[in-house]
């Protein structure tokens, strides 16, 4: 088996009522694997994209343990001294994770 090209899959996303994201619920590599899920507040989030860690948007496969169907990477863009998460887009005013389940 092939070794993932990321270090983690955002499953899901809660945002504050201001449109920020308040926290995701994501798998992180361990080693060879990765965990059941966590969650990851925003600013840990920002801190380990910041730290060239790679995270996707997707979901685990069910019943294939460390197999994920992945589509878009999470970045982290700086715009006008503000840092905003995007899966895709590069202009935009706040947060936005398009293709991601709210919950």
């Amino acid at each position: 088996m092939a070794k993932a090209k990321f270090d983690g899959v955002v499953e899901a996303v809660h945002y504050k009522p201001n449109g920020e994201v308040d926290w995701v619920r994501a798998y992180e590599r361990r080693g060879p694997t990765f965990t059941d899920h966590i969650l990851i507040n925003r600013q840990s989030l920002i801190e380990r994209l910041k730290a060239g860690k790679k995270f996707m948007v997707g979901k685990r496969i069910r019943f294939n343990a460390s197999t994920f169907e992945v589509t878009s990477p999470v970045r982290v863009l700086n715009q006008a001294g503000k840092e905003i998460l995007v899966t895709g887009v590069d202009r935009v005013e706040g947060d936005r994770l398009d293709g991601v389940p709210l919950i």
